[in-house]
Parts: C-alpha cells; structure tokens; sequence
C-alpha cells in the first residue's frame, strides 16, 4: 500500500506494507537486554487459588501479568521528565508521532580513558546541518547481539555534551540510539547528554524525546526515512515503544 506523505510542502510516498522494525521486544523465553543493575523481566499467568491463567493449565484464556522497567528491558521512549524533579509524562508531551528521519552510522571513538564516545564532529561530518526531526543512530559493530546484551557495568559507549547540544541546535526533537543510554554508565549523576538534549539549564523542551535499545539491522541503510514513533500510553517519563522506518519511494 503506497501513501503519499506532505511533509514540508514536499510529497513523498511511502510504502506502508514494507515496515523496518527497529524495536527490540521483552521475549522471556530467551537471554533478554538488560541495564541498570535490575532483575530480569517476568510474564507470568495470574494465579488465584487453584486457577491458573494459562490455557495450557486449563483457564479458557491466557491471562499474564507483565513486570519489567522500561529504561532496563525494552525499547523505550523518555522525555524530561526523566530527569526533572516533577515527572512529567511522554505520554502527555508526545502528540505527534510521525517523522522525517535520518538514520546514520557512527564509530564511537576512543578517549584516553578508554570511554568510547560519539563527538559532535562525528555527527557533523554525517549530517552536514541536514534539517531532520529525528536522528535515528547505530552504532559500529553492529550486530543481533544488541537484542540480548547485558549492559550493567560495561560502560557502554555514550553521546558528548556537545554532540547532544548539537543535535538540539539543528533542530533534532527525537534521538533514537541503539545503546542503553546517550550518557555514560556511572557519571555521578551529571546526565550532561540528557540535560543538553532537552535545554535543562534554559527553554526545557518538553516535547523532545530520547529513544533508547533500538536495533537497526545492517540491511537498512543510512539515509532519509520517515519514522513511526509509536508508544505505549503509560503516564511515565518513560515507555516501551516501536519505532518503525519506512523508506522513502
């Protein structure tokens, strides 16, 4: 199903029965991602009494309840209010969810103290000032194994202050990365990324997201896309979503 998209005054067509998923899912019944020092994610059928909720047990209906963090277990999409005193919620500052995207592919380099990081002018030299509403970023290597990795004490690779203030000043309101977090690991609570990102220190922009643990296979090449930012309705400053790519006809 081909629809045309007017974006800018430009028409582009998409074909929407062609979906790049670049989602990872809770999947318990293999090695799932997880960060930030938690237990593992639990999907499990209610049990009250003698009754379980499991057609394999004898209920009529499967009848699961679901317990994980989406910042540790899944694909997620936050908002300040991740970071701020009030929580403000994504689910109330995400009002549109459909957006000319460029996906890029970046080397983190390496520090002297061993960080590997992504710079500002790394993203310079990808994105030249393109106009974009979303910047969707994998990382080099690249492969599956981001679906399962355990991220707790590794010191992941990580995004530069200026490389976060960056993006902000070229009009980027939605940062997808394939790493759990755009700060390092452990940086004694500063968060420098996060706050230059969304303009702590100035004009917060509360409309601005952050998507963290999404997995871009090596078959979706770098370029212009238009992404579906689609997020589950949680009152939260963070919730498991699905970002979905659809490559420009």
């Amino acid at each position: 199903m081909i629809a045309e998209i007017i974006y800018n005054s430009e028409k582009h067509k998409i074909d929407l029965s062609k979906p790049l998923d670049i989602s990872i899912s809770i999947d318990v019944l293999k090695e799932n991602i997880n960060a930030w020092y938690v237990g593992e994610p639990e999907i499990k059928p209610v049990k009250e009494g003698d009754w379980i909720g499991s057609v394999s047990k004898g209920a009529d209906v499967n009848f699961n309840n679901i317990s994980f963090n989406p910042h540790a277990h899944i694909t997620h999409t936050e908002c300040v209010g991740h970071i701020t005193e009030k929580v403000h919620s994504v689910n109330k500052n995400l009002n549109k969810f459909f957006f000319l995207a460029e996906v890029i592919t970046v080397t983190p380099k390496e520090l002297e103290d061993g960080d590997f990081v992504i710079t500002k002018e790394q993203l310079q030299a990808i994105l030249k000032n393109k106009v974009r509403e979303a910047i969707v970023i994998r990382t080099f290597p690249n492969s599956d194994k981001k679906t399962s990795t355990r991220y707790s004490n590794t010191n992941p690779p990580y995004l530069l202050e200026a490389a976060a203030a960056y993006l902000k000043e070229i009009g980027v309101k939605h940062l997808l990365i394939d790493l759990p977090s755009v700060d390092k690991e452990k940086d004694e609570g500063k968060l420098l990324a996060h706050n230059a990102f969304w303009n702590t220190a100035n004009e917060i922009r509360f409309d601005a997201t952050i998507t963290e643990f999404i997995y871009v296979k090596e078959s979706i090449k770098d370029g212009a896309y238009f992404l579906n930012l689609m997020i589950a309705p949680f009152e939260n400053d963070a919730t498991p979503s699905k970002p979905i790519l659809y490559k420009i006809q």
